[in-house]
């Protein structure tokens, strides 16, 4: 495993966080990291004690990073007692989109009922799912996004010009969607396994416009969407998005989507048809329950 060791984590008749896991779910956490050193350990800290038992199992799904990243990460994970967590290491760059594949694939094969992004740059925080998932709004719905640009969501160091232009696309893909959209990728989300199972995500791009080709996708099949209100930050993160050919991009994708919608959902958007998503895993945290001691 690169020399990055397996750790074990024994709890002495502690019951398994599958037993924890919200409203009896199976709940699977997913981190995508590229370079995000300097921030990966704030978004492992964010899983306290008892926040752990919330969810399943956390994976970490590191995108070829050159920063030293995934050994912080190992190093903060040793902390976790309550959750199994697994770190992969893609066999190639793939992209944010091709990420999220992995993960997606991970939690269809491993029979999850539900799983939540959280980008690992901490700009978002998992707290702000959880009033969410105490209320039971998981389960009336195919995804829930989290959205930085609606009522009750606060924003901190986001410029007014990105601000601007994020609530123009908004509109405007919320026209081509007819329904109202407030968000149109932020750094958490939550999906419903069972509506990933159709893997119609496979063939979206695997760069940094998978969320858009996914929005669109999931209302164009009538996917049961809400949105939250969450808390943003913007400190010592190094954004990978470049605004302006960003916004090309963005118009281009929209533009595609209303001129031909049924084509949209079924061509292969990916810069390599056909390509396959592996990743090794390279560090793990496995919270094992000791038996109970027999007869002597």
């Amino acid at each position: 495993m690169d020399g990055i060791d397996v750790i074990d984590q024994i709890v002495a008749n502690g019951p398994h966080p599958a037993e924890h896991a919200a409203s009896g779910a199976k709940i699977l956490i997913f981190v995508p990291m590229y370079n995000c050193a300097n921030q990966i350990s704030r978004v492992i800290a964010q899983f306290t004690f008892p926040l752990q038992r919330r969810f399943t199992k956390l994976i970490l799904v590191d995108n070829r990073s050159t920063d030293g990243g995934v050994e912080k990460a190992a190093a903060a994970i040793a902390t976790l007692t309550e959750i199994d967590v697994d770190i992969l290491r893609n066999n190639e760059n793939y992209g944010l989109g091709g990420s999220h594949k992995v993960a997606f694939s991970k939690a269809i094969e491993q029979g999850f009922d539900y799983v939540i992004v959280l980008h690992g740059d901490d700009q978002g925080a998992i707290a702000d799912i959880i009033p969410c998932l105490d209320r039971g709004l998981h389960t009336e719905v195919d995804c829930l996004l989290g959205a930085r640009f609606m009522r009750g969501s606060e924003l901190r160091g986001y410029s007014a010009f990105r601000t601007f232009g994020n609530r123009v696309f908004n509109l405007l893909f919320s026209i081509a969607a007819r329904q109202r959209l407030y968000d149109l990728g932020s750094g958490l989300n939550l999906y419903s396994v069972g509506a990933l199972k159709d893997k119609a995500w496979l063939t979206f791009p695997d760069d940094l416009t998978f969320n858009y080709y996914m929005i669109l996708a999931s209302a164009a099949k009538g996917w049961r969407m809400r949105f939250f209100p969450l808390t943003w930050r913007e400190e010592d993160q190094r954004s990978n998005v470049k605004l302006f050919r960003q916004a090309g991009k963005v118009t281009a994708i929209l533009l595609s989507f209303i001129a031909r919608p049924r084509r949209f959902l079924t061509a292969d958007w990916r810069a390599v048809p056909g390509r396959s998503y592996g990743a090794e895993t390279v560090a793990q945290v496995r919270r094992v329950k000791q038996a109970e001691a027999g007869p002597q």
